[in-house]
């Protein structure tokens, strides 16, 4: 591995090991042990791993491949919203290039968006970064460890399956979204390196990506849930941002007096 080193998944990866005990990874204890949890060589061995990978791995020197992260999850035994957080930490370099291409929003929509405060809005870049939401959305998104990507939040955040109530029909419009994009010729590196991303994390996206199907816009879904304020149904309206093409402004009003209005007027006040 080329470049600086990944602190963050070294560090990730002893806290992790500290919390297993030999025990609960079936492994026979002898003698006294120096360390809490599992040493480098056991996770090593159990990940079916050089002991010398491992330690790379831990110093930051080496970038796991998705299979490598796979047999460290079950080494680690690892949660769901752990084995998340290993993924996102594996692949810092294809992070940080969306983000070095980061799309900026113009003061007049963020103004915009600050004075919105009856409905959830926020805006969509050209491979759907949420580039700015305004204070209801936020509340509204605030389980999402993903939070920096629609796509990621859908199908890569242990929040999305329960966040997204009509999640099946609201993953294959963001499908049909991701394709359209790549069929145009202006597609850049960083909508390749997303679609990759996904399709090494996600096995439904895989499946929805490899189906055939017609092109259209993303539809985020009408039905979600906030384990603050329960079930909400909402409108979701997309408006392309004329000023800045491949941008998106996103509302999400309530029926005025309905159920779903009382909720968000709750979550506003929750969140402030």
């Amino acid at each position: 591995m080329t470049g600086e080193r990944n602190t963050a998944l070294g560090a990730f990866l002893r806290t992790r090991r500290a919390l297993v005990r030999p025990e609960q990874a079936g492994l026979t204890i002898a003698g006294r042990r120096r360390v809490p949890g599992l040493r480098r060589d056991e996770v090593a061995l159990l990940a079916g791993l050089s002991a010398g990978y491992y330690a790379r791995l831990e110093q930051g020197h080496e970038r796991p491949t998705h299979q490598t992260v796979e047999s460290l999850k079950r080494a680690l035994l690892l949660d769901e919203t752990a084995t998340v957080e290993l993924h996102r930490l594996a692949r810092p370099t294809t992070r940080r290039r969306i983000r070095d291409r980061a799309e900026r929003v113009s003061p007049h929509l963020l103004a915009l968006l600050n004075d919105w405060t009856t409905a959830p809005a926020y805006v969509l870049g050209r491979f759907n970064d949420v580039l700015a939401r305004n204070a209801l959305a936020t509340a509204l998104h605030s389980r999402f460890v993903h939070s920096d990507n629609l796509h990621r939040m859908i199908f890569l955040d242990p929040a999305g399956q329960e966040f997204f109530l009509d999640w099946t029909a609201t993953a294959r419009a963001a499908v049909l979204d991701l394709r359209d994009s790549a069929g145009h010729a202006t597609a850049e590196r960083g909508l390749r390196e997303l679609v990759g991303e996904l399709s090494l994390a996600s096995p439904r996206f895989r499946r929805l990506w490899a189906e055939p199907g017609p092109r259209g816009l993303i539809a985020p879904g009408t039905h979600f849930a906030h384990p603050d304020v329960g079930e909400l149904e909402l409108h979701t309206e997309i408006f392309p941002i004329t000023s800045t093409p491949g941008q998106r402004l996103v509302a999400q009003p309530a029926e005025p007096r309905s159920r779903s209005a009382d909720a968000l007027v709750l979550l506003s006040t929750l969140a402030a």
